[in-house]
């Protein structure tokens, strides 16, 4: 269940720092593959590292308090190679979880994260875990996404309880997540999630999900925001969890990878939620 979540996006740029250690490892990393460092994307970057966007994460209202698993997520690479953030974090946040990074999956990872995360709360491994999902922007080589759509650093942070509060302070559960091979399959599974239950049902779709490729049969569609890649719906879920809980029975976070076209769906249930308000 969700007990809290945090979202910081377009932070203050940070001067870049002159590291020849660091260019030079951008440079063993892609020069092998045809590919060549521009430092000057680095001096006009904005420089905002995943550590930046953790360290303005945690200050949040309810993200403090011990965690029994971290698990960091992102799509686009760091700014800073040699930092270990899921440690990081993890140091944070008391130092005594179990911590690890999903990458390398495009917007599939954080997806990914929740499928691992829910199966540590399932196995009675993690009452409390922390998702941290970030993206920035500054990166040394050309990148298709970068450099045709206008980006900016975000990053969000989901702290999971594996059971309710008694309080009812918490928010949604997580029911499942989906990945499916094709947008059309991905619209095809949105429409089911949809007919099943319209009054209740919320759509929360990415930039790439297609406006008019699902049939949402009269259930409410909110639309994420185009400047980011895999931070997109997670910043739509930290900025208004509070409030779909009271009024959508089920939420249904939904993108397609722009460059592979696969799609991922999380499903997020709230039994107690009397569905569509007015």
């Amino acid at each position: 269940m969700l007990r809290s979540a945090a979202a910081i996006a377009d932070p203050p740029r940070r001067p870049y720092h002159d590291d020849p250690s660091i260019v030079g490892f951008f440079r063993d990393l892609v020069e092998p593959f045809g590919s060549t460092v521009d430092e000057q994307r680095l001096l006009d970057g904005a420089n905002v590292s995943h550590r930046d966007l953790v360290d303005h994460l945690v200050t949040a209202d309810g993200i403090d308090g011990p965690a029994d698993l971290v698990v960091v997520s992102h799509a686009l690479p760091d700014v800073h190679p040699f930092t270990a953030v899921a440690s990081h974090l993890n140091m944070l946040l008391g130092g005594a979880a179990q911590s690890f990074c999903v990458s390398e999956q495009g917007l599939a990872a954080p997806f990914t994260a929740l499928r691992i995360i829910a199966a540590y709360q399932r196995a009675g491994r993690a009452g409390r875990a922390v998702l941290a999902i970030l993206e920035q922007t500054t990166l040394p080589t050309p990148h298709p996404l970068v450099d045709t759509r206008d980006l900016t650093d975000s990053g969000v942070l989901l702290v999971l309880d594996d059971a309710g509060r008694a309080d009812g302070e918490g928010g949604p559960a997580l029911s499942g997540v989906e990945s499916f091979a094709s947008p059309e399959e991905t619209a095809a599974r949105l429409t089911e999630l949809a007919a099943a239950d319209p009054a209740g049902t919320l759509l929360v779709l990415g930039p790439g999900v297609q406006d008019g490729s699902v049939d949402s049969a009269g259930a409410r569609v909110s639309r994420a925001g185009d400047t980011s890649y895999c931070t997109s719906v997670w910043l739509e879920l930290a900025g208004h969890w509070q409030d779909w809980r009271q009024d959508a029975a089920t939420v249904v976070l939904c993108d397609v990878d722009p460059l592979t076209k696969e799609g991922q769906l999380a499903v997020f249930r709230s039994p107690s939620a009397p569905g569509r308000a007015g």
